[in-house]
């Protein structure tokens, strides 16, 4: 037996004693718990009677009135103990199946020998021994784990700075409480898939590629000093994995001032929110406040338009069903262009153009949209168009008071008293007597009921139009939106095009039918004229998969976070969308107003085997930056099929032969939602598989088929690409590049006929051709 080895049996038998420590500590807390309860529920069961009520003078009324707060307090002491106990028991639970990652040796200053700490998500303190077995990862000593590499070190604690030297880095991968690697490092591997290798090959030149990528990743994670940090890397880099260890890191290194409600993270879809929605809480942390652009559109707009998401968009582009003014139409409505288009029209706004609405009561008009917009154009012009708005709602409420002061008299007001539910009649008659409680008896006549009874009617009726002048909805957006597609628009676009677009827009318009394209830039154009609506309580916002976000969005998002501070992730080769374009990062420092901006590039790509990325970077034209992680395995498989019958066989026995070889996610990628639900109908009987063609469904192991615009951002275990004929444009080619991409150990490219040209360009010593 190696020395390593022994070393290994001596931290497994540390972590079976800590486990049986925790097995204790929950049946002890389980035990409590069940006591906690029953207490609880006999209190709650007995409560009236233990205590005394007695209300006939007040001092019987002071004691009755202490007896209940006593009784009170003594419930909600329990209770408080209670839960504290149960989210003990359930940290302590995690804890017994991986009860730490990590263990430091620090010699602080003045001492003979090391202190052996040992790190986890939460502390477990041993009161036999009055020793921590288990150190949260937050405690201050921990930052000797993630701050310093081996040799002088030193942490801040409550009493002061305390010096030392660092001896040892371990870091471990402990599941069902059982080692399954461990290895000793300079740096705080943060990266499972990194940690897995080096705990089965820890070699020199191994420790050497993984320090370089710790280091590069590093340099994202620990950034403090950028309030814009982008970060362009290749597919499999671990941009996603270091950007969640940088939230981490974040709320750690600021836990008294930052927590994770302050972090939002823009993801490209629901599923991949499911998928990195453990990742926090697995640390130790709550979650951050996860969402998609795509869910912040809705919430301000689907309750006027139709709105269409990037998928259906995705869906019909793939389909073939649109032609080549609508791809036009979505580049430029996605362009800087237009931002500054629509950032100059507001400024002619702000001297004439504006469109109103008729404010209406009971289908009369009260205020007309003339009025509105004669009151609006008398303010000073020198002041901004929203604060201009504000002003001018401001005066049409006071208006509006006025008209329903006038609407009392009306008879429809005397027929609703009549009708009023005696309920409502006697809670204002209520109302009315509190009021005029200390007045003179003369407010409590028939007249002074009846004024306060029509004030109530018409306050009532009028409330609804009260609230949709505070939202703004006397502006009348859908007209001066499609007012800007009527204009005469010289200048504005080099599209021959041009005016197609511009029809089909005041189509659809019309229809209250708001395409992808035009979402972002009609709520953009909203926002300029009434204000943004800020949040300035946040602090952090992470955007991953950026390169499908399109100038409007990070305007938008800047914006609507005026004090956060990026972190913008993504890989043009794997700009999918019609709107993206290869220079998408390169105006973001013009485009966003930050003092300090960054970019870092990550070239090495580790998650797929060097086979897979190899040949996945033979797909681009420019692939040759890409570096592949040195972990070798089975190279990709491209396989001829005569018919769809022979496909569905051939991928039943390869999926099959995958499950054998225990891959625990296994990915049957189409090219569509439409192919995605023909082929599940087709594999559900012979194969266990789920279908995930929404963005809406939580991410699941085991086998699924996806269309391919659903999976980016999520890596399988093992990938089948369906009918890989299928993809022939050029535009599709990073769409091709990125499923392709998903694969970490297997991946299988089906095709009939003949394959994509991609496959085609790509040196056939990349890839096992079966036919």
């Amino acid at each position: 037996m190696t020395t390593w080895n022994r070393e290994q049996e001596r931290e497994q038998k540390r972590v079976d004693e800590v486990v049986q420590n925790l097995s204790q500590a929950t049946d002890h807390l389980q035990s409590h718990l069940g006591g906690k309860k029953a207490d609880v529920v006999q209190i709650r069961k007995d409560f009236w009677s233990d205590v005394t009520v007695n209300l006939d003078d007040p001092d019987d009324a002071i004691e009755t009135a202490a007896s209940i707060k006593q009784q009170a307090e003594l419930l909600s002491e329990i209770e408080r103990s209670h839960t504290s106990a149960e989210a003990q028991f359930k940290t302590y639970e995690k804890l017994k199946n991986s009860p730490y990652f990590g263990r430091i040796d620090f010699k602080e200053e003045g001492e003979s020998e090391p202190e052996k700490v040992y790190l986890g998500i939460a502390s477990f303190y041993d009161e036999e021994t009055l020793t921590f077995l288990v150190h949260d990862w937050r405690a201050p000593i921990s930052s000797l784990y993630y701050d310093h590499s081996l040799g002088e070190a030193q942490y801040r604690a409550p009493g002061g700075v305390i010096q030392g030297d660092l001896d040892l880095k371990r870091q471990f991968i402990i599941k069902n409480a059982k080692i399954e690697g461990m290895f000793d490092t300079g740096e705080a591997i943060g990266d499972e898939l990194l940690q897995q290798v080096l705990g089965k090959q820890a070699n020199t030149q191994m420790k050497s590629i993984v320090a370089t990528i710790q280091k590069e990743q590093n340099a994202i994670i620990r950034n403090t000093s950028s309030d814009l940090l982008i970060v362009q890397g290749a597919a499999g880099c671990g941009k996603t994995s270091a950007a969640l260890q940088r939230v981490a890191y974040l709320l750690y290194r600021d836990r008294e001032t930052l927590q994770s409600q302050h972090v939002v993270l823009f993801s490209p879809n629901n599923m991949f929110n499911s998928y990195v929605a453990n990742v926090l809480p697995e640390l130790g942390e709550e979650n951050m406040e996860q969402t998609t652009f795509q869910a912040y559109i809705n919430h301000h707009l689907a309750d006027q338009f139709l709105v269409e998401t990037p998928f259906e968009q995705m869906e019909e582009l793939l389909s073939g069903s649109s032609d080549s003014v609508r791809l036009e139409g979505i580049r430029f409505k996605a362009s800087v262009d237009f931002l500054k288009a629509i950032q100059k029209y507001v400024d002619q706004l702000s001297v004439s153009g504006l469109m109103f609405n008729d404010i209406k009561f009971r289908e009369k008009t009260v205020i007309s949209a003339k009025q509105i917009r004669e009151f609006f154009y008398t303010l000073d012009k020198n002041e901004t168009v929203p604060y201009r708005m504000k002003n001018t709602a401001h005066w049409i409420l006071e208006e509006l008071k006025k008209a329903e002061r006038r609407e009392r008299k009306k008879p429809w007001v005397e027929k609703e008293i009549q009708l009023l539910d005696q309920h409502v009649y006697t809670k204002l008659y209520e109302q009315l007597q509190k009021r005029n409680k200390y007045r003179d008896d003369s407010f409590n006549d028939l007249a002074s009921e009846q004024k306060v009874l029509s004030a109530y009617i018409t306050r009532l009726a009028f409330k609804p139009v009260r609230e949709a002048i505070e939202n703004f909805d006397f502006l009348d957006m859908k007209g001066i939106y499609a007012k800007l597609f009527q204009m005469n628009q010289k200048g504005m676009t080099d599209y021959r095009t041009w005016n197609e677009v511009c029809k089909n827009t005041l189509y659809n318009l019309k229809q209250n039918f708001l395409s992808n394209e035009d979402a972002t830039p009609f709520l953009y154009l909203k926002e300029l004229v009434i204000g943004f609506q800020s949040n300035a309580a946040v602090r952090h916002v992470f955007i991953d998969e950026a390169q499908d976000f399109s100038p409007f969005q990070f305007a938008f998002i800047q914006r609507i976070f005026p004090r956060a501070n990026l972190t913008i992730l993504g890989d043009l080769n794997q700009s999918i969308y019609a709107h993206s374009s290869d220079n998408s990062f390169g105006m973001l420092e013009s485009l966003l107003d930050k003092k300090n901006p960054e970019i870092i590039t990550l070239t090495r790509s580790y998650r797929s085997t060097k086979e897979i990325v190899e040949f996945t970077k033979s797909i681009l034209q420019d692939g040759g930056e890409i570096i592949p992680f040195n972990r070798s395995g089975e190279k990709p498989a491209v396989v001829k099929l005569n018919d769809d019958a022979c496909l569905i066989e051939e991928l039943e026995s390869t999926v099959q032969k995958w499950k054998n070889d225990n891959h625990d996610t296994i990915a049957i990628i189409c090219r569509t939602a439409k192919e995605s639900y023909a082929v599940y109908e087709k594999m559900k009987t012979r194969l266990d598989v789920k279908l995930m063609a929404n963005e809406n469904t939580a991410f699941q192991k085991g086998t699924i088929i996806i269309p391919s615009y659903l999976a980016k951002g999520i890596e399988f275990d093992a990938v089948a690409i369906y009918n890989a004929s299928a993809y022939q444009n050029e535009r599709e080619r990073k769409l091709f590049y990125t499923v392709c991409t998903r694969a970490m150990h297997e991946l299988s490219v089906f095709y009939i006929g003949e394959p994509c040209p991609f496959i085609k360009e790509a040196s056939k010593e990349l890839y096992e051709e079966v036919k």
